[in-house]
């Protein structure tokens, strides 16, 4: 059995096992947890054992909900047991749970909470007991316990009372603004408790980044995690969410997963630094506390046409669509469904019936035709719900050439790309780019993307699969486009923040007009989905037009990739995989002039600053007469390398934009 077999662990079910082990064990702790995973056994009633000889066994009992929530469902037979190593080394093997599924329990199926059925959490009551009982022992402890988003009236579920999105209009509109729920952008007022539990996340983080990857084994991963679930108890969801995705990217850089990438650690840890020091600082502004449950606010009756559907399928085993979908006024909505179930729940759900008012239209129904709801309820991030006083009825769906669909292609892209990567930067937690729709004109293949130039002598674009999984269509479909050079499309997509000049298309059609474009079937409305159409032969025109003859394709220039921003990048990824000490050595001798002569030669005179600093008080390891340390905290450290990770992301986003001028 793998450790991913193993049922999940609740954050301080393990973070408890590891604090009680004495000093002598926790060294051996990472060889006991690399050696036991491959002798679990799982019986029918799904309970696992783990044998550690003759002597001990240790016993998972998971809560209905297939976690370990209890610290009583994970026993030993040892005579040191709980106290014992064997326990702490299987819970250290298993997969780390969710204190709640994205989106809920609820939101998975399409519904917003309902005070008259209090859904509940995908975890399980059992975690719900949990919880409660840890908030009983934080409150003994001096915590004060917080709401979920700061203290802000409706964020524990149902409809913010007297809660009714703005939605946009006009110019706002047609630039893609999400509806914001009444009161979503009040300012957050931290509690005591929140600056504390905040602060403590803070210091434990900071020593998980001095550490490294080749340090942060389980004990330090332990830390994080009691920072993260004290972070929980005082309100703090987002910053939680966050010490989570570091401790996964820990684990599996320590394991060499193979969809691990030490950038997306990187990445990880400074959005943990920043969000930790900003609730610690006491000024966090609204959406950086989070909520543990999306709000749903009153959206009265909407008419929505479908722009396409795409699949979801996400690293922790959860699969499903989202149909995206529009407003007479311009605002975006999107309906979701997804579940655990992984690839296969993602390729079958795209024809599902769509869990919204009694609607009869399935998700591919939904994509190309239209709803007219009443009593709609919209969250924040523009998801509508599904509650019981939801009603809809189909409607026609709208051509991509009609309004008010129309007017998403009609602007110009490097405003659009504005707008979305903005409203990226804004969002709570992880999300996607908002969507942006251009016409392009095909100009071929170029190693791993498709290249095409946005009509009028717009900028050179690289296309790339919205989703790499080979079992999805994307790739393919994008490769039967490379062989139409000149081909005119109509693309709608998500820009990609992390590449210039970067699009991922989700759907395509024809350019109203073209001679040479697609020819797709008239029940398709004019859009093809990437990620469930596939398409043939029969879809594209049979006579190419005469065009002069072409040289080698090209992707162009790469202003991202040309800068040397990628030594700094390199520099702080060199921290994040060995730690305080390696990046210490890297600021020395001649890798110090290879990281900063380049940075200054480009006028990058910020980033070489900030290295410098960075690489300065990674070596201060002041001692005294006798050899210690007399300043052993990573305070410092963490805030010298979150200032450079800072600007670098900021340095790049700006070459980005600039890519798709």
């Amino acid at each position: 059995m793998s450790p991913e077999d193993l049922p999940p662990v609740a954050p301080d079910v393990l973070a408890e096992a590891v604090e009680q082990l004495s000093a002598r064990l926790r060294k051996k702790l990472d060889a006991a947890i690399a050696a036991c995973a491959e002798h679990a056994t799982a019986s029918a009633d799904g309970r696992v054992t783990v044998p550690f000889g003759e002597d001990a066994v240790v016993t998972l009992c998971p809560a209905p909900s297939g976690a370990v929530t209890h610290s009583e469902q994970a026993v030993c037979t040892c005579l040191l047991a709980p106290r014992c190593l064997h326990r702490a080394a299987v819970l250290g093997a298993a997969p780390i749970a969710d204190a709640e599924p994205p989106g809920g329990a609820a939101e998975s199926a399409g519904r917003e909470p309902s005070t008259e059925e209090d859904p509940a959490p995908a975890a399980g009551d059992d975690l719900v007991q949990a919880a409660d009982a840890a908030l009983d022992r934080a409150a003994e402890a001096g915590l004060e316990p917080a709401t979920g988003n700061g203290g802000t009236p409706g964020a524990e579920g149902g409809p913010v009372p007297g809660g009714t999105p703005a939605r946009t209009t006009g110019a706002s509109a047609a630039a893609g603004v999400r509806p914001v729920v009444a009161g979503e952008n009040a300012p957050t007022a931290l509690t005591a408790a929140q600056v504390r539990a905040a602060t403590a996340l803070w210091e434990a983080a900071a020593e998980a980044l001095s550490a490294g990857v080749t340090a942060g084994g389980a004990v330090v991963q332990a830390e994080l995690l009691r920072a993260a679930h004290t972070a929980r108890l005082a309100g703090l969801p987002r910053a939680e969410a966050a010490a989570l995705r570091v401790v996964r990217g820990l684990r599996a850089a320590r394991q060499r997963g193979e969809g691990q990438r030490l950038g997306d650690l990187a990445s990880a840890f400074r959005e943990l630094l920043a969000d930790a020091a900003l609730s610690a600082s006491g000024a966090a502004g609204p959406g950086a506390v989070g909520s543990t449950r999306r709000v749903y606010g009153q959206g009265g009756s909407l008419r929505v046409f479908g722009l396409c559907r795409e699949p979801v399928l996400s690293a922790t085993g959860y699969g499903g669509v989202a149909t995206h979908v529009m407003g007479q006024d311009g605002s975006r909505y999107t309906v979701s469904d997804v579940r655990p179930g992984g690839l296969a729940r993602a390729r079958g759900v795209g024809t599902a019936s769509v869990a919204l008012g009694g609607a009869v239209l399935d998700h591919a129904g939904l994509a190309r035709g239209g709803l007219r709801i009443v009593g709609a309820t919209v969250s924040p991030d523009g998801r509508l719900g599904a509650g019981r006083g939801v009603s809809a009825t189909p409607l026609r769906g709208v051509d991509w050439s009609e309004e008010p669909v129309a007017a998403l292609f009609g602007r110009p892209v490097h405003d659009a790309v504005v707008t979305a990567l903005d409203g990226l930067a804004q969002e709570d937690g992880d999300r996607d780019p908002g969507l942006l729709g251009c016409d392009v004109e095909v100009v071929g293949a170029a190693g791993e993307y498709l290249v095409a130039r946005v009509t009028g002598e717009g900028p050179l674009l690289r296309l790339r699969p919205a989703h790499p999984h080979p079992e999805l269509p994307h790739a393919a479909n994008l490769r039967r486009i490379s062989g139409y050079p000149g081909l005119a499309l109509r693309i709608l997509g998500r820009p990609d923040p992390d590449r210039a000049a970067t699009l991922r298309p989700l759907a395509v059609g024809p350019v109203p007009g073209a001679p040479y474009t697609l020819r797709l079937p008239e029940e398709w409305l004019g859009r093809a989905d990437l990620g469930y159409d596939r398409l043939q032969g029969s879809h594209f025109p049979r006579e190419a037009p005469e065009a002069a003859p072409r040289g080698p394709v090209t992707a162009g220039p790469d202003a991202l990739a040309d800068a040397p921003l990628w030594r700094v990048r390199r520099l702080l990824e060199t921290g994040v995989a060995g730690g305080r000490r390696a990046l210490a050595e890297a600021g020395r001798g001649t890798d110090a002039a290879a990281l900063l002569v380049p940075l200054r030669r480009a006028g990058l005179g910020g980033a070489a600053h900030l290295a410098t600093a960075l690489t300065a008080e990674a070596d201060r390891r002041p001692r005294d007469a006798f050899g210690r340390l007399t300043d052993a905290s990573a305070d410092g450290y963490a805030r010298a390398w979150l200032a450079s990770a800072v600007h670098l992301a900021a340095a790049e986003r700006a070459l980005v934009l600039a890519s798709w001028a």
